[in-house]
């Protein structure tokens, strides 16, 4: 039996193109691992300690890009955002302090009042007595 050369030819194009679709899926898988591997998710903590060892102990950003998977990008808004509420860190001890405070002035004048309605009473109390005594 004699193979046409056309028959051949459709075999070599259907291998190449399941060679082909089967290295275009292998990448995809590939793409999306390095998709899985940049988005990490870091608590405050952490986002703090990485800035801190590039603010305060010196490390290269390069350094810390590398070590921590990070791109410059992320870090430098972590920056932003980190001294745009810095501020609040500070604000809530003052806060703290301002509530303690004004519960203190709220339960004053509550027992000011109180104090206010009982001497009222025992006033309106004394002056009905001497009315009836007479000296009124």
């Amino acid at each position: 039996m004699k193979k046409s050369p056309q028959l051949g030819t459709r075999i070599l194009l259907q291998m190449e193109l399941e060679f082909s679709s089967e290295s275009v899926n292998y990448r995809r898988g590939e793409e999306e691992n390095e998709m899985a591997k940049r988005r990490r998710k870091y608590t405050a903590e952490q986002k703090v300690a990485i800035l801190k060892e590039h603010l305060v102990e010196g490390r290269r950003l390069s350094d810390l890009c590398d070590a921590y998977d990070l791109h410059p990008t992320v870090f430098y808004r972590w920056q932003k955002e980190f001294f745009e509420k810095g501020a609040r860190a500070f604000e809530k001890e003052v806060g703290c302090r301002t509530k303690k405070l004004e519960q203190k002035i709220a339960k004053l004048e509550k027992k000011l009042t109180q104090k206010n309605e009982v001497l009222s009473e025992l006033m309106e109390e004394h002056v009905a007595l001497k009315k009836t005594l007479g000296e009124v």
